[in-house]
């Protein structure tokens, strides 16, 4: 299906919603983002990996975070984002590392368990 990069920080049953994410597609890599509280208690039963940021830094050591786990990972040329959780800054941070490293983006969500692109 392609790969997966998921903002999981703040809001309320935003969790869910990223789970329902990983759940809803086969996905051949799924990328977490994430602070230290999420890597902390965040799990699924699908394999993924995360990558940790700082939430409280700057939108550029947001990015440069997101970038550098990113680097190198990524053979397709696009990737499925979904930024249901999380903050503005964080979303624009993840947003301009994918485009930094030359990715094309899909915005998606799952409604009732399917894989949907906005």
């Amino acid at each position: 299906m392609g790969v997966l990069v998921a903002c999981l920080t703040t809001g309320k049953g935003t969790w869910g919603a990223v789970s329902d994410a990983m759940r809803s597609a086969d996905w051949t890599k799924i990328y977490i983002v994430t602070n230290k509280f999420g890597k902390e208690k965040f799990t699924h039963q699908k394999p993924f990996e995360f990558i940790e940021i700082n939430s409280d830094g700057s939108l550029e050591e947001i990015r440069d975070s997101v970038a550098s786990g990113l680097r190198g990972k990524i053979l397709d040329t696009e990737a499925g984002l979904n930024m249901e959780s999380g903050t503005g800054k964080e979303h624009m941070a993840i947003l301009s590392a994918l485009l930094r490293l030359g990715l094309g983006v899909r915005i998606i969500s799952s409604e009732n368990g399917k894989l949907k692109e906005l």
